[in-house]
Formats: C-alpha cells, structure tokens, sequence
C-alpha cells in the first residue's frame, strides 16, 4: 500500500474516532444538564446517573472529564457561547453604542426568567466552590461578555475600556446571581437602573487608560 493511500486510510479512520468522540461529549453534555435539571437543587447527581442517561459507561464519562466538576464547568462554557451568540444577535439591532450597551444589560438579565433560571440555577447547584481548585467557568463566562462591551466603551470615549467593561460585566452578573438564586424576575426599573449605571461607566473619563 503506498504512502499516500496509508495517509488516507489514517485520516478517514481518526476522522471517524473524531466524530464518535463529538458524538459521546454531546450526548455527556446533554444527559448531564438533563439529570441536573431534573434534581435541581434537591440532591446532586452522581457521575453514573449521567452516564446511565447518556447511555455510554464511566470509562467514556472519564476519558472527556476527570471529574463531574469538570463536566459542570463544560456547560456552563457551553451556556456562556449560547449567551454571547444571542447577545450579539440582540446588540446588531441598535446602531448606537448606547442602544447596545441597553440591549446586552437586558439580554444578560433575561437569563433570571423561565426555564433559563432554573436550568442555570440547577448546573450552579453542582458548581464545585472555588477553594476546591476545579475550574467551573464562571471566570470564562465574565471574560465572554465583557469583551462584547469593550468596543461599546471604546466607541464612547472611555479611557479604560477593557476594566471599565469588567466592573459593569461583574455587577450585571452579580445582579443577575441574585435573582436565578431567589427565583425572582427584574422588574423594568431595575433593569433602567442597571443601564444607568452601565452607560454611566461606560461614559466616564475618570481613572488612568488600560494598560
């Protein structure tokens, strides 16, 4: 068999073993916020609860993710790309940094109503806390959305618009925190008073520019 027909053969073979291994991470992903959605923040479910309702074995679960932490902190990864695509989509509507800076304060708190809330409370519910040293994505998710807001910030003038847009991103998060927690909605005033404070950032020409 020549060199470049052995090439082939390789390539089809670990693009098949790619495929299935894509294959097994979804249906981990999805059976994983199944099963947690299902507990929500009554009990904690185990790695063999997930693997049941992936129908794949704990030799599968663990080739992808060395701990259920790990596979939390997937999704919770996965629901911040979800978030950033609707973001984008919601921010293209305005044409003024202003009107964008309002659409995203709004997108974010939307994520305390409905299904959103509970699927969101019941993957942090399984979050492992931060002094156990495993990552879970809530420093990836703050990262994600602030940088949507730097060229917002950049566009108004804001000297420093790379920790400008971190503090508002935090306390939007923040905000947002406390309702999937309480299982409570924002009302409009809140959600006029946390764009407020988001333009009023983004407008100030206090404090040194980023570094």
């Amino acid at each position: 068999m020549g060199e470049d027909v052995l090439g082939r053969v390789v390539q089809r073979a670990l693009a098949r073993r790619g495929m299935t291994y894509e294959e097994e991470v979804r249906r981990l992903l999805d059976a994983g916020l199944e099963v947690m959605v299902r507990c929500g923040t009554s009990a904690s479910p185990r790695v063999s609860d997930i693997v049941a309702a992936a129908g794949l074995s704990n030799d599968a679960f663990y080739r992808y993710f060395p701990s259920k932490g790990a596979l939390v902190a997937a999704l919770l990864e996965r629901g911040t790309e979800q978030l950033r695509s609707y973001l984008e989509h919601q921010m293209a509507k305005e044409s003024m940094p202003e009107g964008r800076i309002r659409r995203w304060a709004e997108g974010v708190l939307t994520q305390a109503r409905g299904d959103v809330a509970a699927t969101t409370r019941a993957v942090l519910w399984n979050a492992p806390t931060a002094g156990s040293g495993a990552p879970y994505g809530r420093h990836f998710a703050s990262q994600v959305l602030a940088a949507l807001l730097q060229p917002e910030l950049v566009a108004l003038g804001n000297p420093a618009p790379e920790s400008s847009a971190t503090l508002v991103t935090y306390a939007t998060l923040g905000a947002l925190a406390e309702h999937v927690w309480s299982g409570t909605t924002p009302s409009s005033a809140e959600l006029e008073q946390l764009t407020a404070f988001c333009l009023t950032v983004a407008r100030s020409d206090a404090g040194a520019p980023d570094r």
